[in-house]
């Protein structure tokens, strides 16, 4: 007798999207859709809604076309314990990229250091209709770390150096 093992899914894949306006709001709404969400699926991700914040608030500032929504992604991969967060927007033109450290009363500036100190690795990758989509991957612990602060993100000494991945642009 031959049997043949299947391999078995331990975990289902949780998905959700969203688009969403390209303003103010927008960007309010998607932090908290993705606080929800990750609710509902009894998943804890702390970091995850800042990470939206400042993914949705770029999209917005630098993404925006008038009459074009941006897009939010959640993707949770169980089995690897991952949360995957994508926005994307429609300004395929505008590749993000981490700058020279801000001053402290800068008021801008910090967004993807933010994103670059909670993610585990984050990147770009090309959209449909020349849009973008920005990523960012994170492990359920990276939620206990301590809160991000200015001198943080100012250290020369950050992972700007590893940075983000920009991928099929």
């Amino acid at each position: 007798m031959n049997q043949k093992t299947v391999p078995q899914v331990t975990a289902p894949t949780h998905y959700f999207t969203v688009l969403l306006a390209a303003n103010r709001r927008g960007a309010r709404r998607a932090r908290e859709h993705t606080e929800r969400q990750l609710a509902a699926w009894g998943v804890c991700f702390e970091a995850a809604a800042q990470i939206v914040a400042e993914l949705a608030s770029n999209a917005v500032l630098h993404g925006r076309v008038p009459g074009r929504d941006f897009r939010l992604r959640l993707k949770v991969h169980a089995d690897r314990g991952i949360l995957r967060v994508e926005v994307t927007d429609a300004r395929g033109d505008r590749i993000p990229q981490i700058h020279d450290p801000v001053g402290d009363e800068a008021e801008s500036g910090r967004g993807l250091r933010i994103i670059d100190a909670y993610a585990d690795r984050w990147g770009v990758e090309e959209a449909p209709a020349g849009g973008k989509t920005v990523w960012a991957e994170l492990a359920p612990d990276r939620g206990t770390r301590d809160p991000v602060t200015v001198s943080d993100l100012d250290d020369g000494d950050t992972r700007a150096a590893q940075g983000g991945q920009i991928l099929g642009v």
